[in-house]
């Protein structure tokens, strides 16, 4: 097993990592509006703590004036803007010393085209950022897991062993990646990611995630005409009889809040679950609909110790993902002597 470990989100950050949006042919008429809404989870996150925006060549000076002069702006070769996904997942070590994992990507089993500056840009942040880099001959998306900083890893199997990620892969194999890249020792396979996330094929992060050693968020709508309302009252089951690393029982935090969104003449959901944990801080995707204020309640439970902040995100959601999808957290290294 490695000797290093990816802390849970809530650990202290260095920085937030995100990336300028400029793809037209996942965009087309909405780029401008999807462009202010990553500008402003930039500022909203940049309230908490450092943010880095990697824009693509020569798109560096509109994202500096849409983001302002609180978000550090570089460029570096891009092809899409998901960094949760494509960014290095980065491990401390019992030292506090600091390495990046560089998972392969393959924009969500090829689904759009060209992604190779995605799976190149791990190792050009790792450069630029003067981090070590860990290869992983593995395809994984940041977004299809969730960590306590303990040893327990959360994901679904509608993502993780799906045949258009890594087909020459056992279970077993996959979990063993897992666990000696980013120093876990239990995972809890869901069953279900998100009926609708047919983008993603199921990520985690819309549906789950850690908010304390033994205590996880889940989604849980209310109204049973919802097309989750039975796949994730299955995926809460497994976890009602899960227990984690250090053998400790599950305290769930129900989010059955749902809110959809019109954008470019359709409706899309907006999930609550697909926040960012910043440093004293929570920044949660929201619809600009009544329901935003109790999901947001819910969410400011779970995290007592921090500042829950709603930002509008419907046109991302359009795009496939939320608040979470469009950052990559840096933890804090500790310095060695």
């Amino acid at each position: 097993m490695s000797t290093y470990r990816m802390p849970a989100e809530w650990s202290e950050h260095e920085g937030c990592l995100m990336a300028w949006p400029t793809r037209v042919d996942l965009w087309h008429d909405v780029l401008d509006a999807v462009q202010q809404e990553y500008a402003d989870v930039a500022r909203a996150v940049a309230r908490f703590e450092p943010v880095t925006m990697v824009a693509p060549p020569g798109a560096g000076d509109e994202a500096r004036a849409r983001c302002g002069a609180d978000v550090t702006v570089v460029e570096l070769p891009l092809d899409d803007s998901w960094f949760r996904d494509s960014a290095p997942i980065f491990v401390l070590d019992g030292d506090g010393r600091r390495a990046g994992v560089d998972f392969r990507f393959n924009a969500w089993g090829r689904k759009h085209h060209p992604y190779d500056s995605d799976d190149r840009v791990s190792a050009l942040l790792l450069e630029h950022l003067g981090v070590d880099r860990i290869a992983s001959d593995m395809i994984l998306e940041g977004g299809a897991i969730t960590v306590d900083g303990e040893g327990t890893l959360i994901t679904t199997e509608q993502c993780l062993l799906h045949p258009n990620r890594n087909p020459d892969l056992t279970r077993e194999q996959i979990e063993a990646e897992l666990k000696g890249r980013l120093g876990v020792s239990k995972v809890i396979w869901l069953p279900y990611g998100g009926l609708l996330d047919t983008e993603t094929d199921g990520h985690v992060d819309g549906v789950c995630a850690f908010a304390a050693p033994g205590k996880v968020v889940v989604s849980l709508p209310d109204d049973p005409a919802h097309p989750d309302y039975a796949r994730m009252r299955a995926n809460r089951a497994v976890l009602e009889v899960s227990t984690d690393a250090r053998g400790r029982a599950l305290e769930i935090v129900d989010v059955p809040q749902v809110a959809f969104a019109e954008v470019a003449g359709g409706q899309v959901e907006v999930s609550y679950l697909n926040y960012y944990v910043a440093n004293g801080g929570v920044v949660v995707p929201v619809a600009g609909v009544p329901q935003d204020m109790a999901a947001l309640d819910v969410i400011s439970a779970a995290y007592p110790d921090r500042k829950v902040v709603g930002v509008r995100a419907p046109v991302i959601a359009w795009g496939g993902g939320g608040v979470h999808c469009i950052t990559q957290q840096v933890p804090a290294a500790r310095p060695t002597a």
